[in-house]
């Protein structure tokens, strides 16, 4: 099982836990914010669960039907992951407005307490590990999980932080607005979520520093008279790049394509977290420039 995978079965036995104190307390206490916490963990869950599907089918080689592979499955589940962490946010809101409305008093509030401190500190350990794989794996599955736990360990300290408020004041109406604030954070949370998944469905190029030093490298390289058409995607774990490079036109096959093979070693030397596929179309002449020239 690889490292994205086991990360993904962690986090959901995780939300499995938090879901089941969080939800049975909520409930019981009648406390949105603690029921709005619980809500969250349950879509933690699923979403996890999901990750963990996008993820192994991300994995598969490229074959016959999908020729670059599936890695874009990655990008489509943020997608939906922030969807769904959006409708939550939203369904969230409502029970604060609702609770507001009808004037409900939490119950509870002690042992509430108690489950929010343990699930705080659980949460944030889970935080720790997800951002370690994904600075490993450069996963966006991961990143985009590890992203939404963070988002948990906010929202977990300020219903924490409310708890304690109303078992001091008494005042529902602090409930109330912590759950209303953690539905908004949640939502907008979500957007970069979303953000990130559809350019990479868009195909956006790789960061301007990385593409800056793959130019680096072209530029520097010893029979490389230039460059043109230098393309770069991302897709799940894979970074394409594409780019022509011409050579004086007596250079023989064969030392040329030592010399694109000395700047694909370079270039994946970059970043050996991940898993690059390069293509050079090598030239005799710039005939981008004569293209241009007509």
């Amino acid at each position: 099982m690889t490292l994205q995978k086991k990360a993904t079965v962690i986090s959901s036995t995780v939300a499995a836990l938090l879901t089941l104190m969080k939800l049975a307390i909520g409930i019981a206490s009648g406390s949105v914010a603690v029921l709005a916490s619980a809500v969250d963990s349950v879509l933690d869950m699923f979403v996890s669960i999901f990750n963990y599907f996008a993820i192994s089918n991300s994995e598969k080689p490229a074959d016959k039907e999908f020729n670059y592979g599936r890695g874009k499955i990655e990008a489509l589940a943020s997608i939906i992951e922030g969807t769904i962490i959006t409708i939550s946010g939203l369904f969230l809101l409502y029970q604060a407005v609702d609770k507001a409305i009808n004037g409900e008093v939490s119950q509870y509030v002690d042992i509430s307490i108690i489950v929010m401190i343990i699930s705080l500190i659980i949460t944030i350990s889970l935080v720790i590990f997800l951002n370690k794989v994904a600075k490993k794996t450069n996963s966006m599955v991961i990143r985009a999980d590890a992203l939404h736990y963070k988002t948990d360990v906010y929202s977990n300290a300020a219903v924490l932080i409310s708890l304690v408020l109303v078992s001091f004041t008494g005042i529902e109406l602090i409930d109330v607005f912590v759950g209303g604030g953690i539905a908004l954070y949640i939502i907008y949370s979500a957007y970069e979520l979303i953000h990130d998944g559809v350019l990479v469905l868009l195909d956006r190029a790789v960061d301007e520093e990385i593409v800056n030093e793959i130019k680096n490298i072209i530029n520097n390289s010893e029979k490389v008279n230039a460059h043109h058409l230098l393309k770069t995607r991302e897709a799940g774990h894979q970074t394409f790049v594409e780019v022509h490079l011409v050579f004086d036109c007596i250079i023989t096959l064969m030392d040329a394509h030592r010399v694109s093979d000395k700047i694909e070693e370079k270039i994946k030397k970059l970043d050996t977290n991940r898993d690059w596929i390069i293509n050079i179309h090598m030239d005799p002449y710039d005939d981008f420039m004569i293209n241009d020239a007509h």
